[in-house]
């Protein structure tokens, strides 16, 4: 059986988000995802619209979604020690980067897969929150 981990915000779900859980889900038997603490948010110094209780129960009701839990720490080696998955999904903007470079040789010696997913282009919470933002600045 290949386990599946991601992780994310999931703020504001939007197609984004479904694409890469549902992507993420045919190549893997059992998906595991990682939602952010709101404390793991502020971190960027950003603040999550809807609360942490329930972007989980969202994500966990995600029919291509086996098991939804608390992410509270960025470092998915941690999570991969609790977890014992066997792929690690993630979004492609980390690609190449050298802290990922750093976590695929890290991974590649327990034997986990790193997959890169491309965006959805065009649609992102950030977007979201900003045009949200314009429109009732306009009200």
């Amino acid at each position: 059986m290949q386990i599946g981990y991601t992780s994310g915000v999931y703020d504001l779900f939007h197609i984004g988000h479904l694409n890469l859980l549902k992507n993420a889900k045919g190549l893997c038997d059992k998906l595991i995802v990682g939602v952010s603490v709101d404390k793991l948010v502020e971190y960027k110094n950003k603040r999550s619209v809807i609360p942490f209780e329930e972007r989980l129960e969202i994500v966990r009701n995600i029919k291509y979604v086996d098991a939804a839990i608390p992410q509270e720490s960025l470092d998915k080696y941690e999570m991969w020690e609790k977890l014992h998955f066997d792929i690690l999904f993630v979004g492609d903007d980390w690609y190449n980067s050298a802290s990922w470079k750093d976590m695929e040789e890290k991974f590649s010696k327990v034997g986990v897969k790193v997959m890169y997913f491309p965006y959805t282009k065009g649609t992102s919470s950030t977007i979201l929150n900003e045009t949200l933002r314009k429109i009732r600045q306009k009200s």
